[in-house]
């Protein structure tokens, strides 16, 4: 199956600033980036790191407008887990603290339930947990906030998901990716977990089938995964388009464990 995604990013800076963008899927077969800053082109320097293919740029005094393209298929093995990622998708993160959530997490669900099974009960009950509502989520809330408000957006699921999973013991890390189906689309953030050594994804907001998702990047939350963090300078962004189309109509959306290549 082939998947097109596209992405188109507009900020205005009234002074130079240097920008990371992780926009780029990990493996695709075609694909174009384009900046233009100040009023003419901007070439961007990919930059190695874990779990993502990071492009850095420096922004000119004016408007800036990023444009990525890329065609890429969504069928592949599953990933295996690593002796360090393993490590890393254990330990409490800036929004995922889940050593505050350990005897919530003992209390609420059962240790000895089979892996592929528990990551498959937590997903469930964050997704009745919560409500989705676009607009009440700070970009400080941590899983924690998410608990007691009872809602927020993509990543508000994906951050109680993985804090719940790593109290409970179950190594789990946020995955940014580009989901066809998604309705408003948008960048949309999903969990991978753990299970019996591969990555298997599953996504609580239930918005999205994750057989047709298309990894942009991994990493312990969304501090590691965000689409663009500036430095150095202040800009107003203005605005976000991103579509994603894949062949032939679109499977439902999952509730059990699958791996995302």
């Amino acid at each position: 199956m082939s998947t097109e995604v596209a992405a188109t990013l507009t900020m205005s800076s009234p002074e130079p600033a240097t920008a990371l963008l992780q926009v780029a899927v990990a493996d695709p077969a075609s694909e174009q980036l384009t900046v233009l800053s100040g009023g003419g082109p901007v070439d961007p320097e990919e930059v190695d790191v874990d779990g993502a293919r990071v492009h850095r740029f420096r922004l000119r005094p004016g408007d800036t407008t990023v444009t990525y393209t890329a065609s890429a298929g969504t069928g592949g093995a599953a990933r295996r887990v690593t002796p360090a990622e393993w490590a890393e998708a254990l330990r409490p993160s800036r929004y995922c603290p889940s050593d505050q959530l350990e005897g919530f997490a003992t209390a609420e669900f059962d240790r000895r339930t089979p892996r592929a099974e528990l990551v498959t009960v937590v997903a469930d009950w964050v997704h009745r947990r919560l409500v989705y509502t676009s607009g009440v989520s700070r970009p400080v809330d941590t899983a924690v906030d998410t608990l007691l408000t009872g809602q927020g957006v993509c990543r508000d699921y994906a951050h109680l998901t993985i804090t719940l999973l790593r109290a409970l013991e179950v190594p789990a890390r946020l995955v940014a990716v580009y989901a066809p189906g998604l309705d408003p689309m948008d960048f949309h953030a999903v969990v991978e977990a753990d299970v019996d050594g591969t990555w298997r994804v599953v996504d609580a907001t239930r918005l999205a089938p994750t057989r047709s998702l298309l990894r942009i990047c991994s990493g312990r939350d969304a501090a590691d995964t965000a689409f663009l963090t500036l430095f150095g300078g202040v800009a107003q962004f203005r605005s976000t388009t991103v579509t994603a189309r894949t062949e032939g109509p679109l499977p439902a959306p999952d509730d059990a464990p699958f791996p995302l290549p």
